[in-house]
């Protein structure tokens, strides 16, 4: 299973939903509690002038209407995952977190 596969079946798994949503087009129209991630930035470690290791990192926001501790709590126990910040738009509550994966 290719890594942002994997890490996608992940949020799945945590959210409880099918809710989960990669670099969503704006037609698309989420359902919530959604988690919706993009990809930030890739990292590469050089030698013998070639790439040999990786570090892809992705943004997360986890939207709810109402706010949830359990699945803050359970994002956080990926590993390589960070909380960034949280704020509210359109009465819905958003957390957003950087995650390497």
């Amino acid at each position: 299973m290719a890594p942002r596969t994997e890490l996608h079946e992940k949020l799945v798994d945590i959210l409880g939903s099918r809710n989960v949503y990669y670099d969503p087009p704006s037609n698309i129209k989420m359902k919530f509690p959604a988690i919706e991630y993009h990809l930030s930035k890739i990292d590469s470690v050089r030698a013998d002038d070639k790439a040999y290791l990786f570090r892809v990192s992705y943004d997360m926001t986890f939207i709810e209407k109402l706010p949830n501790d359990d699945i803050i709590k359970k994002l956080l126990e990926l590993p390589y995952c960070s909380f960034d910040r949280s704020f509210v738009s359109d009465n819905l509550h958003h957390y957003t977190f950087t995650i390497y994966y």
